[in-house]
């Protein structure tokens, strides 16, 4: 069984550079070895990255799509609903960047652990059939992206899978986080478009503080419900941890590590807003239909402009490929973790064959099934964001558990508060999720 702390996603080796290494040469990138040991804010560079990265890649193709729906079918009437799960994501990713500091060790891992294979084997089957819809939606959101400027899918949709493989396989850890941190710049994109929609700003300002529970209709609150699925998805834990224990972040770096992670919490969901503000404002009442995130970017053209559909395009092309990278890799040393299989990519193929077996699998499934002549990809979108909201309340209860234990973290465990908090998450989350289902079986929103 490999050493605990080389089975984390982010665990691309101590090795000698290659390919995508000379990203290391870049000094504005090069936070933790400038300012590893630093007091104050400047320590905070030195963390910073897992808890960004897990959040922003939240945003996938899913989830703008979710939030570009929200917009465009109810305006401006619940954004308020986007601080709520900025805070239930800032409390999840707290706890799990926590156990990721204290431990050392992945969440698969604990799990197997604390909970026993049972729940673990359960566990990863939930998480392979939504990492692999949701890889399936991330290649698809990243081809209809580059449909957007007249790029066919046949050529895309294998030339992004590729582009992921490469640079995961001819990376080391440090490259790597640095592409992925590079990535999360294409989501100012969204700033942008917002800012170019020009919105009434104290109608915006209102709508973030004040909650309308007026009337809401079944359909209305089921799209609720998916933005609530879609803001805090279990992948995200599962990368996150495991990254934070990959960078070997101290426990005298505690306090930044948790910033680190709040601060991506905070980012994903303020680039929610701006998604929903862009798509509010150019398309509610326009009668546009809108099932995917390039859709929403095509229908913009007309209404805000063509440089709002290509920042749309652009940020939903970089959202989707960071998730198309993160997902797969989540995943492979996930299942690795959780029944002992050799990871890491410092590894050759012979020594890790069910790790890179898993990775690339996912890859080629997703990029297949996207290259499959008039499949309607939406499917594999919708589908995996109920598989990721049916999944959360379970995991949400193992972080709640692990991050309470006293054995486990010692003074460092989750306070009263917290555990109170956490649990009634994870109550209501099983009620929203009851409901969607009683929802869907009776046809309600259809």
């Amino acid at each position: 069984m490999a050493d605990r702390r080389s089975v984390a996603p982010l665990e691309l080796a101590r090795r000698a550079p290659r390919r995508f290494a000379a990203l290391s040469a870049l000094p504005f990138l090069r936070l933790r070895e400038t300012f590893r040991g630093r007091r104050g804010p400047l320590a905070f560079l030195a963390v910073v990255g897992p808890g960004l990265i897990a959040g922003v890649a939240g945003n996938d193709a899913g989830g703008i799509t979710t939030y570009a729906t929200l917009g465009s079918s109810t305006g401006l009437r619940f954004l308020w609903i986007l601080p709520l799960t900025a805070l239930l994501l800032a409390l999840v990713q707290e706890s799990v960047a926590r156990l990721g500091v204290v431990t050392g060790q992945g969440l698969t891992d604990l799990i197997r652990e604390h909970f026993g294979v049972r729940w673990t084997l359960f566990a990863m089957i939930i998480l392979l059939a939504a990492n692999l819809a949701n890889t399936v939606a991330n290649v698809a959101g990243a081809s209809s992206a580059l449909a957007i400027f007249g790029a066919p899918t046949l050529l895309t949709a294998p030339l992004a899978a590729l582009t992921v493989w490469l640079i995961v396989v001819y990376g080391n850890y440090h490259s790597v986080e640095r592409i992925f941190l590079s990535l999360t710049a294409v989501f100012l994109a969204y700033i942008a478009a917002a800012l170019l929609a020009n919105p009434n700003w104290a109608e915006v300002a209102s709508s973030l503080t004040t909650p309308d529970l007026g009337a809401i209709s079944a359909a209305e609150a089921l799209l609720l419900v998916a933005v609530v699925g879609t803001t805090v998805t279990p992948y995200m834990q599962f990368y996150l941890q495991s990254a934070v224990a990959e960078k070997e972040i101290g426990v005298e770096e505690l306090g930044a590590a948790r910033a680190d992670a709040i601060l991506g919490s905070a980012w994903t969901n303020f680039i929610a807003v701006c998604i929903v503000i862009a798509t509010a404002v150019a398309l509610a009442g326009s009668g546009q239909a809108i099932s995917s995130a390039a859709e929403a970017a095509t229908a913009l053209e007309p209404l805000a402009g063509t440089f709002s559909t290509i920042l749309f395009g652009a940020g939903l092309f970089g959202a989707s490929l960071l998730a198309m990278a993160i997902m797969p890799l989540t995943t492979a040393f996930a299942l690795s973790e959780a029944f002992g299989f050799e990871s890491g990519v410092d590894k050759k193929l012979g020594e890790a064959p069910i790790f890179y077996g898993i990775f690339t699998v996912i890859l080629v499934i997703g990029a297949g099934v996207v290259m499959i002549p008039g499949l309607d990809p939406i499917g594999a979108i919708v589908g995996s964001q109920y598989l990721q909201g049916l999944f959360l309340p379970i995991v949400l209860a193992f972080i709640v558990k692990l991050a309470s234990s006293r054995v486990l973290l010692g003074a460092h465990a989750s306070p009263r508060w917290l555990q109170i908090t956490g649990w009634a998450a994870v109550v209501l989350l099983f009620v929203l999720n009851a409901a969607v289902l009683v929802a869907n079986l009776i046809g309600v929103g259809a």
